[in-house]
């Protein structure tokens, strides 16, 4: 499915309303070295004319940003109206939530320094010491059921939260912690990663082929 999914973003055409096949969106899970209650999670946005058009759906941004052919123009004063939002944090808390032991986890979200280069960290205490974490991440789909998010978390495993996979458990009980800095990936290193694994499965399955293929007699 990963593999699948990165084929999709680096083929697809981008037109100017198809936001959704830009830059994918990531975020980062980790844990609290010091507060094993607490689940860090850090998400970046993929491209900044999505940044623009969540601030318009939110109500920060004008609607003549957007023009009728879906055309979306991000100017730098954008991240700086939408990352201190009251509006912006409520729907962090709404898209993206945490639950441990069947429990959900309250989220606190930190004011963003610098929304479109390092994104936007969020904090959730759960009512225990978490091993498992279920983290759900439907960022933007409410915009277009298309968004699909990359993610990370202990140990370097990876997932892809969309297209109806919008929840997924993180083992962190076992896994080093961190104390919250430093938790994003950025989109390239990830989709790097995802396709230098399928390429590896390919070269193995082309050598393989070769060895099985018979070989002709010699006259």
């Amino acid at each position: 499915m990963v593999v699948a999914f990165v084929a999709a973003v680096l083929a697809a055409p981008t037109p100017a309303g198809a936001h959704p096949f830009g830059a994918p969106q990531t975020v980062a899970i980790a844990a609290d070295r010091d507060r094993p209650e607490v689940v860090h999670v850090r998400w970046q946005v993929g491209g900044l004319d999505d940044l623009t058009l969540l601030g318009v759906a939110l109500g920060l941004l004008p609607q003549d940003r957007v023009m009728l052919d879906g055309a979306v123009f991000f100017e730098d004063t954008d991240a700086a109206t939408v990352g201190p939002s009251d509006r912006f944090a409520a729907y962090l808390l709404k898209q993206i939530t945490v639950a441990s032991g069947g429990r959900p986890c309250t989220g606190s979200v930190e004011p963003p320094v610098d929304l479109a280069r390092t994104g936007a960290s969020i904090d959730y205490t759960c009512p225990a010491p978490v091993g498992t974490a279920t983290v759900g991440v439907r960022m933007l789909t409410d915009l277009n059921p298309a968004y699909q998010t990359l993610a990370t978390g202990p140990g370097g495993e990876r997932a892809v939260y969309g297209s109806g996979e919008f929840s997924h458990d993180w083992i962190l009980g076992d896994a080093p912690a961190t104390g919250g800095t430093n938790l994003g990936r950025s989109a390239t290193v990830q989709i790097g990663a995802v396709v230098g694994g399928g390429l590896l499965v390919a070269i193995a399955v082309l050598l393989l082929s070769r060895r099985l293929r018979p070989r002709r007699a010699v006259s």
